[in-house]
C-alpha cells in the first residue's frame, strides 16, 4: 500500500474544516470569529468543534452538511493527489477546490455571495489564471489573460443582472397583485457578478467562455427542474416562477469542469 495517499487524506480532512469554519462565521458575523452552535448560539470550545462534537450546552449534533462537505473535500482531494489537474497541479488544485466549496456551502445555505469572499477570490483567481497562462505566454500576457477574462466574466453577468432585474420587478407586481410584500429577491444577486469575474480571472480568456456556457446550461437545468417540478406535483406553476435558485454553485461547477476536466 502507498501510505502517501495518507497525505491528501489528511489535507482533504483540514481543507473540509476549513470549508466548514468558513461557512458557519462568515455569514454571522461577516468575520472570522469562534463558532457558535446553530442551535444555543453558545460557543464551541476550539477543540470541540474541530473535532465535530455535539454541542456541550444543548447536545445539539453536527448537520449533515458538516459530514457531507469533510468526505466531499477528503475525497477531492484524494483524487487530485493521484490525477493532477492538467493546468494548475496538486497544491493550486486543492487551494481552488477550498475557495470554491466555501462558496458553494455559503450560497446554497444563505443564497449569499459575500464581499470579502470575493476580494480573496479575485487575489486568489489572478494568481492562478495569471499561472495558467504564464506558462506559454510568459507572466506579463498570462496576466493580461487572466485580466480579460476577469472582466468578460463580470461584463456577461452584468447583462444577465440588468435582465434579472426585470425579471424581479416583475415577480414584485405579482407578489403586491396577490397581497403580498415584495421581498426583495433578486433573479440574480450583484454578488453573481462579482463571482463571474473572479471566475473569469481564475479561467482567464479564452477559458471564461467555456466556464461560463456550462455554468449557464447547468443553471438554466436546474431552473427548468424548478418550475416543473410543482407542475409534476399537481402544484400552480406560478408558485414555481416566484422562486429564485442560488446561480452561484451552477456557475461554480461549471468552472471546475472547464478548469479541471477539459
Amino acid at each position: 500500500m502507498d501510505f502517501t495517499i495518507l497525505i491528501p487524506i489528511a489535507l482533504g480532512w483540514v481543507g473540509g474544516l476549513i470549508i466548514n469554519y468558513a461557512s458557519d462565521v462568515l455569514p454571522r458575523t461577516r468575520r472570522f470569529t469562534q463558532p457558535a452552535c446553530a442551535n444555543c448560539q453558545n460557543h464551541f470550545s476550539w477543540a470541540d468543534y474541530l473535532t465535530l462534537r455535539a454541542c456541550r450546552s444543548c447536545g445539539f449534533m453536527r448537520s449533515l452538511r458538516t459530514w457531507l462537505v469533510q468526505i466531499l473535500t477528503t475525497a477531492s482531494f484524494a483524487y487530485f493527489w493521484l490525477f493532477p489537474s492538467r493546468l494548475l497541479g496538486t497544491p493550486l488544485d486543492m487551494i481552488v477546490l477550498t475557495y470554491f466549496g466555501v462558496i458553494v456551502v455559503i450560497d446554497l445555505e444563505h443564497r449569499l455571495i459575500l464581499h470579502p469572499t470575493s476580494l480573496f477570490g479575485a487575489i486568489l483567481g489572478l494568481i492562478t489564471g495569471t499561472y495558467i497562462y504564464s506558462k506559454s505566454s510568459g507572466p506579463l500576457l498570462g496576466g493580461g489573460m487572466s485580466l480579460l477574462g476577469g472582466l468578460f466574466g463580470f461584463g456577461v453577468m452584468f447583462l444577465f443582472y440588468q435582465l434579472g432585474s426585470v425579471v424581479a420587478r416583475y415577480r414584485a407586481r405579482k407578489l403586491q397583485a396577490a397581497g403580498h410584500a415584495d421581498d426583495g429577491e433578486e433573479a440574480l444577486g450583484g454578488g453573481d457578478v462579482y463571482l463571474a469575474g473572479v471566475l473569469g480571472l481564475t479561467l482567464g480568456w479564452p477559458l471564461i467562455l467555456y466556464g461560463l456556457m456550462y455554468g449557464i446550461l447547468i443553471g438554466g437545468v436546474v431552473a427548468v427542474l424548478t418550475v416543473i417540478g410543482p407542475v409534476i406535483g399537481r402544484r400552480l406553476a406560478d408558485g414555481a416562477l416566484m422562486t429564485f435558485i442560488p446561480y452561484g454553485p451552477s456557475l461554480i461547477v461549471g468552472s471546475l469542469y472547464a478548469l479541471f476536466f477539459l
